[in-house]
């Protein structure tokens, strides 16, 4: 089958499409869960409410704690929110693939339970009274067994949850699926990156899922896509969102292809820094256009070109309606040159 050709416009526009970027979802359950879809980064505190606020309308400070959602070590073992009936993508999905490996992730988790007994404690203290370094404590995550709470300051809590009732490999395929429908297109070692999964000798979860992808070429590089996106590839870019404020590690910003996103070298290692926190992603009419960083209520935007005052005020007034705990006030903008 020859490649699907796909312009940097039609793959920013689906992106942004099923990401809920270009129009937020009305306030719901199934809103949360479907912002959530690709899971929600959380390891910069409070990162996943922001992303639930770019996509859900009505979000509040205490949105992230709905009954719906839960947190736990996911993709790459970093703090992630998801739905709480999606919990076995974004764990077992990133079982490793060697049995040892495996069994001595299973061995840890089931250390850990009898050690809990149906209480929660700080993963420092779990660790310790394991005899074990607390960051280890991570490495159960894959099993679905280890759940974990972090209000952003202060340790994160651990606690015990039932065994998730489906096959590794399912969960592997469903995390597949959601990261192309996510992210695509894309590759399978750029989703074993994201997943932060080791190539094992496992046919990769793409092999499995073949027949229902189809091969595209992109202005940086060839890739798939799942079958059932390509109509939405096909249509019209749609009206964007005039503003969106992307947290560090936003699922729109964890793209394998950063210079399909942002073009320029220099602006790519402003958003990415090679050796810092990420800053978050300023979007304006659907494309990223400078950075942003905050402490507490003031916020700090560097653009990369100059907007006009329309695209200011409204940069200005997304950052105050910004759900955020603690901030008894609204954020006010500095703009950096």
């Amino acid at each position: 089958m020859a490649p699907l050709k796909l312009t940097r416009a039609q793959v920013l526009a689906f992106r942004r499409r099923v990401g809920a970027l270009d129009e937020r979802l009305p306030r719901g359950k199934r809103s949360l869960r479907q912002a959530a879809w690709p899971g929600l980064q959380d390891s910069v505190p409070r990162a996943a409410l922001l992303s639930i606020h770019a996509r859900v309308e009505g979000t509040k400070p205490s949105t992230w704690e709905d009954a719906s959602l839960v947190q736990l070590w996911g993709p790459r073992h970093s703090a992630y929110v998801v739905a709480a009936v999606d919990l076995p993508y974004f764990s077992l999905g990133l079982l490793p693939d060697d049995v040892r490996s495996r069994e001595r992730a299973f061995e840890l988790a089931e250390r850990l339970r009898k050690h809990l007994r149906g209480k929660e404690m700080t993963y420092s203290r779990a660790g310790r009274e394991l005899g074990e370094n607390p960051n280890r404590l991570r490495y159960a995550g894959p099993t679905g067994t280890v759940v974990i709470r972090w209000e952003g300051a202060g340790q994160p809590t651990v606690r015990s949850v039932p065994p998730p009732e489906i096959d590794p490999g399912e969960a592997r395929l469903e995390l597949a699926r959601r990261y192309l429908h996510i992210l695509g297109p894309s590759t399978p070692q750029a989703f074993a990156r994201w997943a932060g999964i080791k190539p094992g000798r496992n046919a990769s979860p793409f092999e499995r899922i073949e027949s229902s992808l189809v091969p595209v070429r992109t202005p940086v590089g060839d890739g798939w896509i799942l079958a059932s996106d390509e109509a939405v590839f096909r249509e019209a870019e749609g009206s964007p969102a005039r503003v969106r404020l992307l947290p560090s590690g936003d699922a729109y910003l964890l793209a394998a292809d950063r210079e399909l996103l942002v073009a320029d070298a220099d602006r790519r290692r402003s958003l990415w820094p090679p050796s810092t926190v990420w800053p978050g992603g300023v979007m304006v009419d659907g494309e990223l256009v400078g950075t942003w960083r905050r402490a507490h209520a003031a916020m700090t935007v560097q653009p990369w070109r100059r907007l006009s005052k329309s695209a200011r005020e409204a940069v200005e007034e997304e950052a105050a309606a910004l759900p955020l705990p603690g901030v008894d006030r609204p954020v006010v903008v500095r703009w950096s040159p």
